[in-house]
């Protein structure tokens, strides 16, 4: 079986509502306030940011959008902005999944919004040459999930039947998305039902 990864939220930690009350704890006051500054910064993983995950604004154009879009400080923005490396750690339990697929002689790749500065910090610190065979960032391909174009270019880059191609990923339109094209897909909740999952697959 070929087995397709998203990253943050699933072998990378992602989570943005606990990041910025941690970052902003003035604006982050409740659950609430958190989640409203969580929606006005990241829109969904659109907009702004989705053009920072498409590639076609850089960190600097980035930060200026956002600020002048909110108003907030600047230096508030870029806090975030350069914060989001250091959230991104790996999953212990998710990457032993990763692991156990691979000694079962599973092909492995990874498909992923992600954005150049952060993908390139991705590799320079973590062996996902060793975890895949292949991998497709959304910034070096401009095209973002869930646009089929993207689940396109990855079958064709990993030389992968959709059929033959299980995706997990976190956010459920993504899974969707693949689902319509043929993929095989696996909605990523936490790494204990992502185990149960492909343990009742019988892939691991």
């Amino acid at each position: 079986m070929n087995v397709v990864f998203d990253f943050g939220g699933v072998l990378f930690r992602w989570q943005p509502h606990a990041l910025l009350a941690r970052l902003l704890p003035a604006r982050a006051s409740s659950e609430a306030a958190t989640a409203e500054l969580v929606d006005l910064v990241f829109q969904g993983y659109g907009g702004d940011w989705g053009d920072f995950d498409r590639g076609t604004v850089d960190e600097a154009r980035l930060a200026h959008r956002i600020a002048w879009r909110t108003g907030m400080d600047l230096a508030e923005v870029q806090k975030i902005i350069d914060a989001v490396p250091t959230e991104l750690q790996p999953v212990a339990h998710t990457v032993g999944l990763v692991e156990r697929l691979r000694e079962r002689g599973h092909r492995l790749f990874y498909l992923s919004n992600m954005p150049a500065p952060y993908a390139a910090h991705l590799e320079a610190t973590h062996p996902l040459s060793t975890w895949f065979s292949d991998g497709v960032f959304s910034s070096r391909v401009k095209l973002v999930k869930p646009e089929p174009a993207i689940f396109h270019e990855a079958a064709r880059r990993f030389g992968v039947t959709p059929r033959d191609t299980l995706f997990i990923d976190d956010f459920a339109l993504n899974v969707k998305a693949a689902r319509a094209l043929g993929w095989q897909g696996l909605h990523f909740l936490s790494a204990e039902q992502c185990e149960a999952e492909l343990a009742a697959l019988g892939l691991i």
